[in-house]
């Protein structure tokens, strides 16, 4: 049998959840001495080197990037290419290409299974036409996909409700955020312990609301993300950097100093509101620390119920200040329980392939 996985940037991973996935599905496939012949498409302009395999997958490039406008003429390509070379076999994470799949089960007999995502055309940073294009593809992906893969029970109701379809519901591992090589150092700026939060900096995962909130108190903040890369991040940066208790730290790549970071947190904030089941906060929880996390569902689905929530700056800081000695060793094991159980790489990848086994 012949895979191919088609949607990310590629491997090894640099870039976000979906090359996480991919990458631990690729070690996966390896460790198992899984019999498929694998082949991953990489986005030709976002990799400087291209090797010819990583692991025991078969790397091929397309030139173009696989993110922003260009990820859709990048999956549709990735797909034709995946099926003109004869692969049984397809998965295809993200919707950005699915506009094509009605042509593709024209054309080929290859099973598609998609994992579309977080319901991306719900985010407030889509303009009209965007939200649009998002979600006739997220449509056609439900629509003309053989097999859907949610990665948060909270999507899996949404494809029921409204187009009347079941779904898979796999979600992420996290448990290589453990797996550390050297002993990098946090940053000398940084306090012993900390509450710490990190994630890209955007309206929609409530930083303002983090920031407010801990200003307020006397609690050390130490803020992971790219300040830089908007005029949300970098005005939130001009307020807050003179905050005596409040740390903000470029966007950490090296996974040992980003371990270093993570172990010295005595609590970990998240604040994302869209998206799913969210890699950071999965990561998070095998570190066996309290978790309060935005309340949207996702979050919820995500932590079982058993972490603490928030909506607003005022709640956090409420939350924050009740939280007691007893109460925190209570979130920091049933955390660490849930995503024993549930987020490990092992776990994942045997339901991906398994999944793939049957198409």
């Amino acid at each position: 049998m012949k895979v191919a996985l088609l949607g990310t940037v590629g491997v090894p991973s640099r870039y976000g959840g979906f090359e996480t996935l991919a990458e631990n599905l690729v070690r996966y496939h390896s460790r198992s001495a899984l019999p498929a012949l694998l082949t991953v498409w990489c986005s030709g302009k976002d990799n400087t080197e291209q090797p010819a395999r990583f692991e025991t997958a078969d790397l091929r490039y397309v030139g173009l990037r696989a993110n922003g406008v260009q990820s859709i003429p990048y999956d549709a390509i990735s797909l034709w290419q995946a099926v003109r070379s004869g692969h049984d076999s397809i998965l295809l994470l993200g919707v950005s290409g699915a506009l094509a799949l009605p042509l593709i089960r024209l054309i080929s007999h290859a099973r598609i299974i998609t994992n579309i995502d977080g319901i991306e055309w719900k985010r407030e940073k889509w303009k009209a036409l965007a939200r649009l294009v998002l979600r006739t593809s997220e449509w056609a992906a439900v629509r003309f996909s053989h097999e859907v893969i949610a990665d948060n029970q909270a999507i899996a109701d949404h494809v029921r409700d409204t187009y009347g379809s079941g779904c898979h519901v796999i979600a992420y591992g996290g448990d290589h955020a453990l797996h550390h090589i050297g002993e990098a150092e946090a940053p000398e700026e940084i306090p012993d312990s900390y509450a710490l939060a990190l994630c890209r900096i955007e309206p929609e995962n409530n930083v303002h609301v983090i920031l407010e909130a801990l200003d307020r108190l006397d609690i050390p903040l130490v803020f992971v993300g790219n300040w830089d890369n908007s005029d949300y991040g970098r005005e939130l940066k001009a307020r807050y950097s003179e905050s005596p208790n409040i740390f903000l730290l470029d966007p950490i790549y090296d996974p040992d100093a980003l371990y270093a970071v993570r172990a010295r947190a005595s609590v970990y904030l998240h604040g994302h509101s869209a998206g799913g089941t969210n890699p950071s906060l999965v990561e998070m929880m095998h570190f066996g620390i309290p978790i309060l996390a935005h309340g949207c569902a996702f979050n919820q689905h995500s932590t079982e119920g058993k972490a603490r929530y928030f909506q607003s700056a005022d709640e956090l800081a409420e939350q924050l200040r009740n939280l007691d000695t007893q109460d925190a060793d209570r979130i920091a094991a049933d955390m660490r329980e849930i995503a024993q159980r549930k987020y490990t790489w092992g776990q994942i990848g045997k339901a991906y392939f398994e999944l793939l086994d049957r198409a």
